[in-house]
């Protein structure tokens, strides 16, 4: 059982929680998710099982799309709806004046993660220093925004549709957007609507799949990397390849002159058998991950 899914997560339930749930419909432990989404928000999860969760790293890179719904004159600890109150004001704020601030948004940019995240300070995630109301210095990271569109304005609320890099916290987003309009804001709906390359219409949602249907709605994992190229291989170096063995270059045909580096969709025929690394220290394409293997 191997392949990959795609799953629109519902609200209240974290990406460890729908991996959870796959495991007891299919009946099986080895399942992983690629990049995390918030208990709050909704959207694109994708998920691989089996042997093809050896692909998982190769997928958090990915640009992502977000619709995140902001209210104005709030702001709380998490940044979002579920934090603790930490400020009121009074918003005067018009159309206008949204968009011009919305605008200074786009492009390259430092980003300061929220206290309430995932990532870790000395092994201990941030999220866990937060509750034990701890705060810490955290470095910006350059992120960036490629599209900024607001969708819908009512004086205190809007809608925005956020197309931006990987590491980008929409929440920190929001609040950043409050500061600059000095009102302050909070993050109240977050969906995310594309990731490395899927669309939520292609996701089927968490709350629909049984056990009997579960694997129909697994695809190939080769469609999660659809964006490295590839390289047929004859039958003879599918299998040194699956064994674990490296490939010289001499022996291969590329379309092109591959770069020092350059990762391949290693293929035989239909068959997809993992990714290889263009190493010309060796002269060979060197396993990079394997999603078959000679049992």
């Amino acid at each position: 059982m191997q392949g990959l899914l795609l799953i629109n997560k519902p609200e209240g339930i974290t990406s460890f929680g729908a991996v959870a749930k796959i495991k007891w419909l299919l009946h099986t432990k080895r399942v992983g998710h690629t990049g995390t989404l918030d208990p709050m928000a909704t959207g694109v999860l994708p998920i691989l099982v089996g042997r093809d969760t050896v692909l998982s790293s190769h997928l958090l890179d990915a640009d992502k799309e977000y619709i995140a719904d902001v209210k104005l004159g709030i702001t709380t600890d998490t940044l979002d709806k579920t934090g603790t109150v930490l400020s009121k004001s009074d918003v005067n704020i018009s159309k206008e004046e949204l968009e011009t601030v919305l605008k200074g948004f786009l492009g390259k940019q430092k980003q300061v993660p929220p206290m309430y995240s995932a990532l870790k300070k000395d092994g201990v995630r941030l999220y866990d220093l937060a509750r034990e109301g701890k705060e810490i210095v955290r470095e910006p990271r350059e992120i960036e925004i490629f599209e900024l569109e607001l969708l819908a304005f009512l004086g205190d609320e809007f809608k925005i549709r956020v197309l931006c890099s990987k590491g980008t916290y929409i929440r920190s987003l929001a609040d950043d957007i409050g500061k600059k309009l000095g009102t302050g804001a909070t993050l109240t709906a977050l969906k995310r609507t594309k990731t490395a390359g899927f669309k939520i219409e292609e996701c089927v949602d968490l709350e629909d799949l049984t056990p009997e249907n579960t694997a129909t709605f697994l695809k190939s994992a080769e469609n999660a990397v659809l964006n490295y190229p590839f390289l047929t291989v004859s039958e003879k170096q599918a299998l040194r390849f699956s064994n674990g063995g490296e490939l010289s270059l001499e022996r291969l045909h590329f379309k092109s002159e591959p770069k020092n580096g350059e990762i391949y969709r290693v293929k035989n025929g239909d068959r997809f058998f993992g990714l290889g690394e263009v190493d010309y220290e060796k002269s060979a394409l060197k396993i990079k991950c394997l999603t078959i293997t000679r049992d």
